[in-house]
């Protein structure tokens, strides 16, 4: 493989609740990009964005509905149109296969910290730790990551610096926030991976 999984390496076992349909194309590829609905423990869903190339998605006729397994890497994209969010984050597929069993949301990165920790309070009276992980791709390139740590791992989260390398496991979560715009009030969702495990390395 080009990249090493132990880098960035995401498992997700879902429902797709669309068919793919045409995202863009690079350097003489087409690229599809779908969505995953995958289930939580606590039965709320996670919306997650899959990019898979032409190729992959030949090989299988996905529709609304089929439950399947998405293996491959956590990726950013910065959107310079001025519409929707400015990072785009989204499941890039290296291999999809058709599956059955639980949901799986799984998520193993290994980076480094390039924004300072945020320690904060949620209305709920929870304290959760903002991080921002960069995580090398190939040819210089890196894929920006926000991630939140939660309870006592956001406590230690906040005494890391910039520049800390930080091997962490997690789940990816999508979270629906209203943002005013314009005068206008209208409902945005933002995707972070929510860190179970995480250290200095």
């Amino acid at each position: 493989m080009d990249e090493n999984p132990k880098i960035n390496s995401v498992t997700l076992r879902g429902v797709t609740s669309c068919a793919p349909v045409f995202s863009h194309e690079s350097r003489g590829a087409r690229f599809y990009s779908f969505p995953i609905e995958v289930e939580r423990l606590s039965g709320a869903v996670d919306r997650l964005n899959v990019i898979a190339r032409q190729e992959l998605l030949s090989c299988t006729e996905l529709t609304e509905g089929d439950k399947l397994g998405v293996y491959g890497e956590l990726r950013s994209f910065n959107n310079r149109s001025g519409i929707g969010s400015r990072l785009i984050i989204s499941v890039f597929a290296r291999s999809i296969e058709m599956e059955t069993g639980e949901d799986r949301n799984l998520v193993e990165l290994t980076g480094t910290l390039c924004k300072a920790p945020t320690l904060r309070t949620t209305p709920m009276g929870r304290e959760i730790c903002d991080l921002m992980l960069a995580v090398n791709r190939r040819y210089g390139r890196s894929d920006y990551l926000p991630c939140i740590a939660w309870g006592l791992l956001a406590h230690s989260a906040s005494a890391w610096r910039v520049g800390d390398r930080i091997a962490l496991h997690g789940r990816i979560q999508s979270r629906q926030y209203i943002k005013l715009i314009d005068g206008e009030q209208m409902e945005k969702t933002a995707f972070e991976v929510s860190v179970t495990d995480a250290a200095r390395v």
